[in-house]
């Protein structure tokens, strides 16, 4: 594990149109971790920890949260497919979106804002599923750190 020697932890990072999340570990350590666009679950992502630390640049850049939240979003509608409540709120958000395309217009406030929310409450939705599968990077409250 990397040492974290007083860095404020967690931080969010867009690395190449992927979600990448640095947390602090049990024994003081940093963990790195990376969406998998296969399963939409975490995938053990230690060695982009420099990277994204100390490189930065056009590809990588630091997020806040709720940008995090809707970049993964973003990333498990864009990726993954299924049933159920949360890829029925995947397709709701598509059929704003292919509307706005369709009009060549841009969305408004109120459509922001419900992109902004459904994708906020299908977040904590898949962490909650991807935690109760023993996910050990799953973490719903992110979502709760938005504004």
């Amino acid at each position: 594990m990397t040492p974290v020697r007083g860095l404020a932890l967690p931080k969010f990072f867009n690395y190449y149109d992927s979600p990448v999340k640095l947390v602090a570990t049990p024994d003081g350590g940093m963990a790195g971790w990376r969406l998998s666009k296969d399963t939409g679950g975490w995938r053990e992502a230690n060695n982009l920890i420099d990277k994204v630390l100390f490189e930065g640049g056009d590809e990588i850049y630091e997020v806040s949260p709720e940008e995090f939240v809707q970049l993964t979003e973003l990333e498990r509608s864009l990726y993954l497919r299924g049933d159920g409540p949360i890829f029925a709120l995947y397709e709701t958000v598509r059929a704003i979106e292919d509307t706005l395309q369709a009009e060549r217009r841009y969305p408004t406030p109120q459509e922001q804002a419900l992109i902004r929310g459904v994708r906020r409450r299908t977040f904590v939705m898949f962490e909650e599923q991807l935690r109760q599968a023993g996910d050990p990077a799953a973490d719903p409250s992110v979502a709760t750190k938005t504004s």
